[in-house]
């Protein structure tokens, strides 16, 4: 068995504006600012200058699992497109419990 690979570091606001390759291995921060565990979904959000950045990200593959709202969490995971759904247009999947 082979370990994933480690995932190109992005900023936050590196993935919102599209930057990051879609089904890419990459890795990002941002302190929890919603945790839905009914639709397996967190939002990390991130300031950069005078903008907040939001990305969403999957958490089925890591739960159940203690969120704390306002607390800072890196994620390595992949990066999949969501084209014509509201809110934000990148989601990760995490690989696993490092989340």
């Amino acid at each position: 068995m082979t370990l994933p690979r480690p995932g190109t570091y992005y900023f936050p606001w590196e993935v919102s504006a599209g930057q990051a390759p879609d089904g890419g291995a990459l890795r990002t921060f941002g302190r929890l600012s919603l945790y839905d565990m009914t639709e397996s979904r967190a939002i990390l959000t991130a300031q950069h200058g005078s903008e907040q950045h939001q990305v969403l990200v999957c958490t089925k593959l890591v739960e159940p699992f203690q969120a704390q709202v306002g607390s800072l969490y890196l994620v390595l995971g992949e990066l999949e497109q969501q084209q014509g759904k509201p809110g934000p247009h990148t989601r990760f999947c995490p690989l696993g419990p490092e989340w």
